[in-house]
């Protein structure tokens, strides 16, 4: 979600792992060479969306990378099969923390509609492979740390061994 910590907390994650670190948004501006608010403004949500489409689906191929997403790139289906190339860490901050960190950003496009959005994509954000809760100011590396030390028991659940 807007506000929760994607590329902070992606940078330091990346910087653990030492892998690349790329963030889609910061990706869309280079390419439409324009802020997200003048491209909402502009060409409307949309266009952002198909954007946004088209640039994970070439970032998803890099292996050892850490790419921090815009909140609403889990709405379209078609990105999941993209996402999917990958472990998804949904960063779930508290509400009041995220109202606390966007009240004064006039940077976010759908910003107003916060407490609405998370609950339209509550469901969608819980399909990620690592949950990580955060209820209070916990440092991007101890997220980073919490995420690192989930993700052996995530792959060993997804990897299956055949029966001999």
């Amino acid at each position: 979600m807007m506000g929760a910590g994607k590329t902070t907390v992606g940078k330091q994650l990346a910087k653990d792992l030492n892998y690349r670190f790329i963030d889609t948004d910061e990706t869309i501006e280079a390419i439409a060479k324009q802020p997200i608010t003048d491209i909402f403004q502009t060409e409307g949500e949309v266009y952002f969306r198909e954007l946004e489409t088209q640039v994970l689906s070439q970032l998803s191929v890099y292996a050892r990378s850490v790419i921090s997403t815009g909140g609403g790139i889990i709405t379209k289906q078609t990105n999941w099969s993209y996402l999917r190339d990958g472990l998804v860490v949904w960063l779930d901050v508290d509400l009041e923390i995220l109202k606390k960190r966007l009240a004064q950003d006039q940077t976010r496009p759908l910003a107003d509609k916060l407490e609405s959005l998370l609950e339209t994509r509550r469901s969608l954000y819980a399909q990620a492979d690592i949950v990580t809760p955060i209820n209070s100011d916990i440092s991007p590396a101890d997220i980073s740390a919490k995420i690192i030390e989930t993700i052996p028991t995530v792959l060993k659940s997804q990897v299956k061994i055949p029966n001999n």
